[in-house]
């Protein structure tokens, strides 16, 4: 099949892969959209660590940049396996007994999501991402990989919604004074 112009080699395919199961997920977006969890801020990093996971692998599929790809999850491997279940306890949460199935659904929608994004900036699209590999593997471990996730400001299929936070308890501090004496 000729490739269709202005588009990077591979986006066909991965467009037809990933739109396969877009009609099933569409009929589901109301209930990953209306989470019954409120999302600690350990979940916030876990949604965006995936966003930026999936976002690279769309990416590598597209541009043909796999092996960054592979390099991005070996170096980070630990950290993404904690992301992820950092995520199974936000969806165990929120749904209960459809939490994989909720999971799943996200997963499909995330990777849907940035695959539209690619055919909306056609070429524009490995110009503008594949770059994130170099500065991913330049941070300094696993710990900053949140950090530069949420810096990506990568857009989420689903709307969250953040637990509140906690007063801090401030402690009163008690002011003795000292009595003077007069003479």
């Amino acid at each position: 099949m000729p490739r269709e112009p202005g588009r990077p080699s591979g986006f066909g395919r991965l467009t037809r892969r990933l739109r396969a199961g877009a009609f099933a997920a569409a009929l589901l977006i109301p209930y990953v959209a209306e989470a019954g969890a409120c999302a600690r801020p350990a979940d916030l990093n876990a949604f965006n660590v995936a966003a930026l996971k999936s976002r690279l692998m769309v990416t590598a599929l597209t541009c043909n940049a796999r092996e960054k790809y592979n390099d991005f999850v070996t170096r980070y491997r630990a950290d993404l396996v904690r992301q992820e279940k950092a995520l199974d306890g936000y969806f165990g949460r929120a749904y209960g007994r459809s939490a994989r199935q909720q999971h799943d659904q996200y997963t499909t929608l995330l990777a849907n999501s940035e695959s539209e994004i690619g055919e909306q900036q056609g070429t524009l699209f490995c110009a503008h991402n594949v770059g994130l590999f170099d500065q991913a593997l330049a941070l300094h471990d696993g710990t900053a990989l949140p950090g530069f996730a949420t810096a990506q400001a990568i857009p989420q299929p689903t709307t969250l919604t953040p637990c509140p936070v906690a007063p801090t308890r401030k402690t009163a501090s008690k002011t003795v004074k000292k009595a003077s004496a007069t003479p």
